[in-house]
């Protein structure tokens, strides 16, 4: 009989990409894969360039804060729910799996009334509102960080670490210095502010540019709308507001990097040893699970972080010199990481919440 699952999730790139890492290790396990979004979010596109079949539902965001969008939003969940429900029914799916962001809820609670097994994956340290919703209609919950264990059912929780696309791991370091036009010798630094980029870094690093130059070769990924054309053609700078297919060999290339503290980011850094500075979202700008992210991979020695409220031109420029001269001692560190085989221990998972279920059913 033919296995068929249901991936789900989106928003920003973290809720996507740990659910693209998955694909090829449940292909080869002889599942069928069907995947639930937002009519027009960014996992659609990712998705379809999976040859995915892709199903678009309504979503709404649930805010803790006033806004008018309140009133409207509650609604669209709703009908968001009447869409999972029928498509559930369509494609009948042996098992669910969710990376989180608000579009999943309606798929999970769908699963839960049509007694279908979910598992989800919450990145951050603790869980956001959307998982708190879902966390009751799982069987089984993965995590990130030992540390998010204390905020899950114990009988729910596994350690499993995030997915990591299994190409990042075959980046290319020469092809990625021609691809910027770099020299061999001179190190590289990669900035890399999240899909929607980040103002405050990308300032930053750009007020600092001249003296970076001295010292390095620089990898801009500055998000959308984020280009400054006033810096095109400066020898040893390039920026890009998205790379896709290249990504995997800029990042083989950098020796140092610079990024948001988004879990699965922060995850994928971890797994391919680059010793990096993280400057999480501030509190005022989020909930805070990047600062907690970003805290508990400092405390383990894997990244030096600086607040964003604390970011001087002169912190930045000296913590990047400081990180490049002890690189060697972050690589070891991360070495040491127990967070491996995350696409296995999270398919195992899948698998035997399917095959519970099967045999609750011939029961």
């Amino acid at each position: 009989m033919k296995k068929r699952i249901v991936l789900t999730g989106g928003g920003t790139a973290g809720h996507v990409t740990p659910n693209i890492a998955l694909i090829p290790e449940l292909q080869n396990q002889g599942y069928e894969i069907h995947y639930i979004g937002s009519y027009q979010g960014m996992e659609r596109r990712l998705i379809e360039d999976q040859n995915i079949p892709y199903y678009g539902i309504a979503s709404g965001k649930l805010r803790r804060y006033i806004d008018i969008k309140n009133l409207s939003d509650p609604f669209k969940v709703v009908k968001g729910l009447g869409q999972a429900l029928h498509l559930m029914g369509k494609i009948k799916p042996d098992v669910v799996f969710s990376k989180g962001g608000f579009v999943s809820v309606p798929v999970v609670l769908a699963a839960k009334m049509r007694r279908i097994p979910c598992v989800i994956h919450e990145s951050d340290m603790t869980p956001g509102l959307a998982n708190k919703i879902c966390i009751p209609c799982a069987v089984r919950v993965c995590t990130n960080f030992p540390e998010t264990m204390k905020h899950l059912p114990a009988d729910k929780a596994v350690l499993t670490g995030s997915p990591i696309r299994q190409e990042l791991f075959e980046g290319d370091r020469k092809k990625g210095l021609k691809f910027c036009d770099f020299k061999k010798k001179k190190p590289v630094l990669m900035i890399m502010g999240g899909s929607l980029g980040a103002a405050a870094v990308n300032s930053a690093v750009r007020s600092i540019l001249p003296k970076l130059l001295h010292e390095f070769q620089v990898i801009h990924l500055c998000g959308k709308d984020k280009l400054d054309s006033s810096l095109e053609g400066v020898k040893g700078y390039v920026q890009y507001e998205y790379i896709k297919e290249e990504l995997r060999d800029l990042i083989a290339a950098a020796d140092v990097l610079i990024s948001r503290a988004g879990a699965n980011a922060i995850c994928e850094i971890l797994a391919l040893r680059k010793p990096n500075i993280l400057i999480p979202l501030p509190a005022a700008s989020s909930r805070g699970d990047q600062i907690l992210n970003a805290a508990s991979f400092e405390k383990s020695g894997y990244s030096v972080v600086i607040q964003e409220e604390e970011l001087t031109d002169e912190k930045l420029y000296e913590t990047v010199l400081s990180v490049y001269e002890d690189r060697e001692k972050y690589i070891r560190q991360m070495e040491k990481s127990q967070l491996n085989n995350s696409i296995e221990k999270i398919v195992g998972l899948i698998n035997e919440a399917r095959s519970r279920n099967r045999r609750l059913k011939k029961k």
